[in-house]
């Protein structure tokens, strides 16, 4: 397997890049040193907020691109290229649904901000994770000053199973995505992380083949199709595994680290 050619990384963050702990490793960061001088660009492709992302890539913050929102937020070159927006109405609509779903945990999510109404401090240790800027609120539908990317939901136990039946009836026109075992996400139709790289594949000039892409749950699927050196996580759901090329090992064994030590030996052998 040739990966001299790979001008192109692209990892999601939960399962994938981050440790267990949700830790990026040093020996990421030691191999991201030689990516220029390699012509390697690299980019963070999560469900994450954009904040959340940028604190946990904090030292080289400036010099990648960030997929955020599952597709929904793109910043590259410091300048926004993609922020696709749920209506009023969509998130009135879901919203009200959502309330009446015993379980759900709600997450409006802005460019801004992250906005909640739950006060349960259980849901906000594990949100406060993947959110670093937010704001608790009285009422989500009562939220105008910012724009809307999706909106998110947490099950404690299975958004799959728990939430996805209740909501198919009102959002056949929205992006439906589980984005792991306790989220799900509400998006803008066209709204997935494959929407958002195949922008910056064009504006890069980069192809299928000199691109690598890690990933590990069903909100990677597009964005693995669009490389030609597709990994999935041996930790990754069933779907991953099916779509992607080639597989490495666990985020608890730096399955992403093992591949990027062979990319460099392929680039600088």
């Amino acid at each position: 397997m040739d990966l001299s050619k790979v001008k192109l990384v692209v990892s999601d963050m939960d399962g994938t890049l981050l440790n267990p702990n949700h830790e990026v490793s040093v020996r990421f960061f030691n191999q991201f040193k030689k990516f220029k001088a390699n012509d390697i660009h690299f980019v963070a492709a999560s469900g994450r907020q954009y904040y959340s992302i940028i604190e946990k890539l904090e030292p080289i913050k400036n010099e990648i691109s960030v997929i955020a929102e599952n597709g929904g937020f793109m910043q590259h070159d410091h300048a926004l290229e993609v922020l696709l927006q749920l209506s009023t109405d969509d998130i009135n609509r879901c919203i009200e649904k959502l309330r009446s779903i015993d379980g759900a945990n709600i997450v409006l999510c802005g460019q801004k901000s992250a906005y909640i109404e739950s006060d349960d401090e259980d849901f906000i240790s594990k949100f406060s994770e993947y959110y670093t800027a937010y704001k608790r609120v009285d009422d989500l539908t009562q939220v105008t000053d910012d724009a809307f990317l999706k909106i998110a939901v947490f099950h404690f136990e299975s958004s799959e199973k728990y939430i996805l039946p209740h909501i198919e009836s009102i959002t056949a026109d929205l992006q439906v995505t589980i984005s792991g075992e306790n989220w799900l996400d509400i998006s803008p139709k066209e709204a997935n992380k494959g929407y958002a790289l195949t922008m910056l594949q064009k504006k890069l000039g980069v192809k299928v083949d000199e691109t690598l892409v890690f990933g590990d749950y069903n909100n990677d699927l597009q964005m693995l199709e669009l490389a030609y050196f597709s990994y999935a996580m041996e930790n990754a759901h069933p779907d991953v595994k099916k779509i992607a090329r080639f597989e490495t090992k666990s985020n608890a064994n730096e399955g992403v680290e093992t591949i990027i030590e062979k990319l460099l030996v392929s680039k600088e052998g």
